[in-house]
């Protein structure tokens, strides 16, 4: 593969040091203060010690990792439902809509994505649309991939009407270590498929509860892009 060639009048230093920083993905601003706590507690521990500079380091990369916000790009595929995280299909169902969807009460397809800690933690929206409600569920903190942690976790669900006419419903579910669900838009606010809406922090999982009659194309096991991979067409 030929080298990238710097731009006339360019130096090659600064150059190289523009390919170095769009290789490294934004970090979401929810973010920085765990990563800035983590940085200072790691200073702070070898100040007293004088030890512990790599592990410091290591920890704060590690967290910096965790938090990271890559750009996505969505398919130019027209009614393409996108996957609203990175992660694995743990589940797909025919459910009916949790109360605080305040969907129709009959079954749909729910396409559950099981977020590990090694992956993206920040939640896509998955078409263009207007945000309808925006409601927030106490609940306990159970293993993120089980059944029940649809009902019984703490979750953020959100309405999406769409510019299809459709409604679609995202449930942001904390996980057995998670602590932290953020979720940055509100009811009435016009949004565009793939942007970055919200953030799970430590192990989660996304359900999407698809409009009645359509079938999901991703199956149990696969893996998912956040903004980019289809879960379902809407004709």
């Amino acid at each position: 593969m030929a080298a990238t060639l710097p731009p006339s009048g360019e130096s090659p230093l600064v150059h190289a040091a523009k390919l170095v920083r769009d290789s490294v993905p934004p970090l979401h601003p929810g973010g920085r203060p765990v990563i800035a706590a983590v940085a200072a507690a790691a200073g702070a521990a070898r100040l007293l010690t004088g030890r512990g500079t790599g592990v410091g380091l290591l920890a704060t990369a590690a967290t910096a990792l965790f938090f990271r916000a890559p750009k996505r790009v969505p398919p130019a595929r027209p009614g393409a439902v996108l996957a609203p995280a990175d992660g694995t299909v743990a589940l797909i169902e025919e459910v009916v809509p949790p109360p605080e969807l305040d969907l129709p009460r009959e079954p749909v397809t729910r396409v559950s994505v099981f977020l590990s800690v090694l992956d993206v933690h920040v939640q896509r929206i998955p078409m263009h649309g207007r945000v309808r409600a925006v409601r927030y569920v106490p609940g306990v903190f159970l293993s993120a991939d089980l059944d029940k942690a649809s009902t019984d976790n703490e979750r953020s669900a959100l309405v999406l009407d769409t510019q299809t006419g459709h409604a679609l419903g995202i449930v942001q579910i904390a996980g057995l270590l998670a602590r932290r669900i953020v979720c940055d838009v509100r009811a009435g606010d016009e949004v565009a498929a793939g942007e970055t809406y919200g953030l799970i922090r430590f192990g989660s999982r996304v359900d999407t509860y698809l409009p009645p009659g359509v079938a999901p194309e991703v199956r149990v096991g696969q893996r998912t892009i956040g903004g980019e991979t289809p879960l379902a067409v809407l004709a």
